[in-house]
C-alpha cells in the first residue's frame, strides 16, 4: 500500500474540479495506453459531480476511449432506479450520457425497486459478485484493479458510505449494506476499506470550510474507525485534492505538493 498521502491545494473549489478532471483524463489515457483499458470508481456529492461536469466540458475528454473504460461506484443510496439522489443517476446526467461508454461496462449498484428490493444485503452481495466476475488473473483479489477511485469526504470524515464508528469500517467483505446512516437515506450500499485499497490510486476530494476539520484529522494521524477518510488508501498512491478553505486547518507537518 502507498506511503504518506500526497496533498495538492487549489485556490478554489472550481479550480479543484477543473484540475481533478484534467488529471483524470491523463490517468485514464495512460492506463489505456499501457494495457488497452481503464477502470474508474466514481463518487457522488458536490465535488464528485463538479469533477464529472468539468470532465464533460473539457475538450481533452475525447482523448479517452470511453468504450474501453469500466465504470464503478464507491457507494450508492438505497433508492429506486432513476432517483435523482442516486449517484449513478447524477453521474449519467453529469458525464456518462455525453460520452460513448459501453453500457455493459457501466456497473451501477442494484436499486431499491429492482430484484433485490427490500434486501440491501442481497444487493451488496450481488455487487460483490459482479466485481469478482470482472477480475483478471493479475488482480489477485475479489475486486478488479481500479486505476483511480474517487472519494468525497464528509464533514465528519466519512468516505463512500463508511461513517465514523460504523460496522462497515470493520467489515472485510468488499461490499456491504449500511443501515442507520446519519445522513439520509438511512440505508446505503458501499465498498469497504479492503475494496478501496485495491485501487492503484485513491483520490480524496474536499472543498469548503466545513470539510477543514475532517481533512486535518485524517491527515493528522486520526484512526480510520473514528475518521474513515484516514483509512482510504491506494495501493500505489493516495492523493488529497483540496481547496484553500478545506486545507485551512491542516497540520504544519503536512507537505503540500505544487499544483501541476
Amino acid at each position: 500500500m502507498s506511503g504518506s498521502p500526497s496533498v495538492v491545494v487549489h485556490a478554489s473549489a472550481d479550480l479543484l474540479a477543473k484540475a481533478a478532471a484534467a488529471r483524470l483524463v491523463t490517468r485514464l489515457v495512460d492506463a489505456q495506453a499501457a494495457r488497452g483499458w481503464a477502470a474508474v470508481v466514481l463518487t457522488g456529492g458536490g465535488v464528485g459531480g463538479a469533477v464529472l461536469r468539468e470532465l464533460r466540458d473539457n475538450p481533452a475528454r475525447d482523448a479517452v476511449d470511453w468504450k474501453r473504460v469500466d465504470v464503478w461506484w464507491g457507494d450508492e443510496r438505497w433508492l429506486p432506479d432513476g432517483d435523482p439522489e442516486r449517484n449513478d443517476r447524477q453521474a449519467r446526467d453529469a458525464l456518462l450520457s455525453a460520452v460513448a461508454v459501453d453500457p455493459a461496462r457501466v456497473h451501477a449498484f442494484p436499486a431499491a425497486d429492482g430484484p433485490y428490493g427490500g434486501d440491501p444485503e442481497g444487493a451488496a452481495g450481488a455487487y460483490a459478485a459482479e466485481l469478482a466476475a470482472a477480475t483478471r488473473p493479475e488482480d489477485h483479489g475479489p475486486v478488479p484493479r481500479f486505476d483511480v477511485l474517487l472519494l468525497g469526504v464528509g464533514e465528519e470524515g466519512h468516505v463512500a458510505s463508511i461513517f465514523p464508528e460504523s460496522p462497515a469500517a470493520y467489515d472485510t467483505r468488499p461490499v456491504v449494506a449500511v443501515r442507520g446512516c446519519p445522513k439520509p437515506p438511512p440505508t446505503r450500499l458501499t465498498l469497504t476499506f479492503p475494496a478501496i485499497a485495491a485501487a492503484t490510486e485513491v483520490w480524496l476530494m474536499a472543498s469548503g470550510t466545513p470539510k477543514a476539520g475532517a481533512a486535518a484529522l485524517a491527515l493528522g494521524g486520526a484512526g480510520a474507525i473514528q475518521v474513515p477518510a484516514a483509512g482510504a488508501r491506494g495501493r500505489v498512491r493516495t492523493l488529497w485534492l483540496l481547496d484553500r478553505e478545506a486545507a485551512a486547518k491542516l497540520p504544519g507537518s503536512v507537505v503540500r505538493l505544487p499544483i501541476g
